[in-house]
């Protein structure tokens, strides 16, 4: 049992720490200035029975190395969410027109984003390492 609990905190952990580390990479990507050129809200139902799924689309022009670029990602992993107001916030903090940043991966330019992810699995990677822990001394103990 100590064993079990410890890899599946092994397991979380490094979920945890690797949300962290593509969090913490796009804050390494280089800043360049775009203009959001389209920004209109989707909504649609994914299933028959389910609730109305709301996306903010935004897509911006922005140059890198000398190259022109359309992006549409407002942060690394975007997803719908079921609250429209949230969805219209987001759009209007990017309307049509607005001169912003946004962050260019140098390795895959046509990849840029408009907001880091956060880096709070960082602040809770103490909680499954608990289980680790814990399991180790379990297993130690019962092998004694």
């Amino acid at each position: 049992m100590g064993l079990f609990l410890a890899c599946a905190g092994l397991v979380f952990t490094g979920v945890l720490w690797t949300a962290y580390q593509r969090a913490a990479e796009t804050r390494t990507w280089e800043a360049v200035p775009c203009v959001v050129v389209t920004s209109k809200l989707s909504a649609k139902r994914p299933t028959p029975n389910s609730n109305i799924a709301y996306r903010p689309e935004i897509q911006y022009r922005y140059e890198f190395s000398g190259k022109s670029y359309t992006g549409h990602r407002l942060k690394r992993v975007d997803g719908a969410t079921s609250h429209e107001d949230r969805a219209r916030a987001t759009l209007e903090t990017y309307p049509v027109g607005l001169e912003t940043t946004c962050y260019v991966n140098p390795a895959q330019p046509d990849f840029a984003i408009l907001k880091h992810g956060t880096k709070a699995a960082l602040y809770s990677i103490w909680f499954p390492l608990l289980f680790v822990v814990g399991g180790i001394g379990m297993a130690w103990t019962a092998w004694r």
